[in-house]
């Protein structure tokens, strides 16, 4: 089987390059979601260089299912916990009482999404580097 860790890892960081695009021209729910896309292939990534195989959305839930193999730092338990929740809410206006998602993220929430984002595929990166 051919590891595409690589892959992953690339299009985590392009997702990542998106997240910011979509910041930069307020599109704040678009850049929550896009950090979390890109959070989610990161981990994705960084299962495939360990030759395991990864399912799910859930980023904080892959990153539990390291914690056997290697320390996840506790800050990045939280930054997933953040960026989970805008798996569907970033996307779906019944994510709401009312009103449309674009609605309820601003660019201090976006941008917090996007750090969150940054720190774990910077730690993937590392630690895919590392291997």
């Amino acid at each position: 089987m051919v590891n595409r860790s690589k892959d992953w890892l690339n299009q985590a960081r392009r997702d990542l390059e998106k997240a910011k695009l979509d910041l930069a021209h307020f599109y704040y729910e678009w850049a929550c979601f896009t950090a979390q896309q890109s959070s989610e292939k990161a981990v994705k990534a960084l299962y495939l260089s360990l030759n395991r195989h990864a399912r799910g959305h859930a980023v904080l839930k892959l990153l539990e299912g390291l914690s056997g193999t290697m320390h996840i730092p506790d800050d990045l338990y939280h930054a997933a916990r953040l960026l989970d929740r805008y798996y569907i809410e970033s996307r779906y206006p019944n994510g709401f009482p009312q009103g449309s998602p674009a609605d309820y993220f601003d660019a201090i929430i976006a941008q917090e999404a996007y750090d969150a984002a940054r720190a774990i595929l910077g730690f993937c990166e590392d630690s895919i580097g590392e291997l």
